[in-house]
């Protein structure tokens, strides 16, 4: 029988994205084996949309940087609350591509000692992959005797990130720069998704039958729209993907918020993100979307775990700055 150290802790993550920012919070107790056990206490999404004001001007705005301020005070009270023993915070497309980004990063910093991370669309990529991705790979039988590849699709409100598995092992990453808020502001086309697509299909030839796994709020919130009396567990087909995306995108904005109980910052993107997943899983002749309902929040989480496992130092919170 497994013996638990003593004293679990509390992991909290951030994710900064372009259309909504999280907080997790798990309590993580780790195994005389190695292994970890990780419940989850909290999780708060809030719809900053950061991609509003860089997509369409370049810049965030000081009104969205006051919004981005309390946010992550707020963060901070919970995390405090929580008696979290470390945390990662992250930041993605949307503050890559900002004018002013690293400035409003180290605003925040000063003004709530929360150090925020800007990082790359190919870390992203990878992050999302290591949260135990390679447990969810299926030893699948090979299809007329060749070998099974997977492709891990995190579609966000500004990037698309995309990983390739063969064999077990992390293939590659890249990230896009086409995103459910820029496809909504008109910044993609379908021919920029189509482009996309054709750089995918040349990074899967000789690699076999394609198997899509999807991460994120938007497919995972596609999956859960599915009757669980039709649906297979942890699985979406195209087909069904396919006919949701039909009735979403026939609805109104209000009609989709309302048949669909959706909130107003999921009812816009939601259309396009079932969109960008649909165009992949054509251009890779994919049958179905493995949908573990995993994102880049679950990643840090299992990275701190890593870190603390390997003797690492830990991020304390610190304190709130004067403001000047």
């Amino acid at each position: 029988m497994k013996r638990a150290r003593k004293n679990p802790i509390n992991l909290a993550a951030i994710d900064i994205g372009s259309n909504a920012a999280r907080l997790l919070i798990k309590t993580a107790t780790f195994q005389e084996d190695g292994s970890v056990n990780l419940e989850k206490q909290q999780f708060i999404r809030f719809p900053l949309r950061l991609g509003v004001d860089v997509f369409q001007d370049g810049k965030i705005s000081e009104e969205r940087e006051e919004q981005f301020l309390c946010m992550i005070k707020a963060f901070k009270q919970f995390m405090n609350i929580y008696n979290v023993a470390d945390y990662r915070a992250c930041a993605t497309s949307a503050l890559r591509d900002a004018t002013n980004g690293q400035k409003v990063l180290r605003r925040i910093r000063r003004r709530t000692g929360i150090d925020i991370e800007l990082i790359s669309g190919e870390e992203e990529a990878r992050v999302i992959y290591d949260n135990h991705t390679e447990q969810l790979l299926e030893t699948a039988p090979r299809k007329n005797g060749l070998e099974r590849t997977y492709l891990n699709v995190d579609v966000g409100g500004g990037s698309t990130e995309i990983s390739l598995i063969y064999q077990g092992q992390l293939m590659g990453s890249r990230s896009f720069n086409i995103g459910t808020l820029r496809l909504l502001i008109g910044l993609v086309d379908m021919d920029s998704i189509d482009d996309m697509c054709d750089e995918i299909r040349m990074m899967m030839v000789n690699r076999g039958p394609v198997s899509i796994i999807g991460s994120g709020g938007n497919i995972n919130k596609l999956y859960r729209l599915v009757p669980k009396k039709v649906r297979r567990d942890n699985r979406l087909s195209l087909t069904q993907l396919e006919q949701l995306y039909d009735k979403l995108s026939s609805l109104s904005f209000e009609e989709r918020m309302k048949q669909f109980d959706l909130r107003s910052s999921r009812a816009d993107v939601i259309v396009p993100a079932a969109q960008i997943f649909i165009s992949i899983a054509r251009a890779v002749k994919a049958t179905e979307i493995i949908v573990p309902t995993i994102g880049l929040a679950d990643g840090i989480i299992k990275e701190l775990c890593t870190k603390i496992q390997t003797g690492g130092k830990r991020r304390e919170i610190g304190k709130d700055a004067e403001r000047n």
